[in-house]
């Protein structure tokens, strides 16, 4: 069983320094774990993996690459899991072609960008935890068996609220806020696994704590 981390490795990167730790400590079945640079990502053969984690540190080096990945697993049944970037990307990826907003775009790469899906968020987070709220119907919710979270974050940019009015009635639906009302993750309920959070829950590792979220992920990959 093969999963593939979809990002540009730094080693100085928190949350690359704990995601393998992570799906380590979180099931018990062995993964071949594959970091696949955003250059070097073979939309292809994204097949032969039993699922596909979307990691954290954006810009990434090639962006399309990235939302090409996102649309193949996403309209192939792949479990996916985006943390962070690659949270906002889902959002992105599903804005531009499963919506048809092909001028969506991300303002940390495009600062000129007319629809900016991505966007500067008010107060970044610096390595800080924020509470979160979920949708009770969520199967984030489920997995988490409870409606109110306290998760850890870094970051700069998330999904532009003045754009979640688009996703009413699709697939793509958003399970989680914070005390202002930003979204804070997503979940496409009809697909084997596809969920996206703001936050890194994979920085638990670290504590050496298991993760429910990550645990189910890899719950559903090792039956692929």
């Amino acid at each position: 069983m093969k999963i593939a981390l979809l990002g540009d490795f730094d080693s100085k990167n928190i949350a690359h320094q704990a995601i393998v730790k992570a799906i380590k400590l979180n099931s018990p079945q062995h993964f071949d774990i594959q970091w696949i640079h955003t250059n070097d990502i073979d939309v292809g053969k994204l097949s032969e993996f039993s699922g596909v984690w979307c990691v954290p540190k954006s810009p990434y080096a090639n962006m399309e690459n990235v939302l090409a990945a996102i649309r193949y697993v996403r309209e192939n049944d792949i479990p996916f899991l985006g943390t962070c970037a690659g949270y906002q990307h889902a959002a992105l990826e599903y804005v531009k072609h499963a919506l048809g907003f092909e001028l969506a775009g991300n303002a940390e790469v495009d600062h000129e960008t007319t629809m900016p899906v991505i966007a500067p968020l008010i107060c970044r987070l610096n390595n800080e935890s924020n509470t979160i709220q979920l949708d009770k119907c969520a199967s984030i919710t489920v997995i988490y068996k409870k409606t109110q979270i306290i998760e850890e974050f870094n970051c700069g940019f998330g999904v532009n609220s003045d754009y979640l009015h688009l996703f009413t009635g699709s697939e793509m639906s958003f399970t989680g806020e914070d005390q202002h009302g930003d979204p804070k993750s997503l979940e496409i309920k009809s697909h084997s696994f596809f969920i996206g959070t703001a936050f890194q829950p994979e920085r638990s590792a670290l504590k050496h704590l298991t993760h429910p979220l990550i645990q189910a992920f890899l719950s559903v990959c090792a039956k692929i």
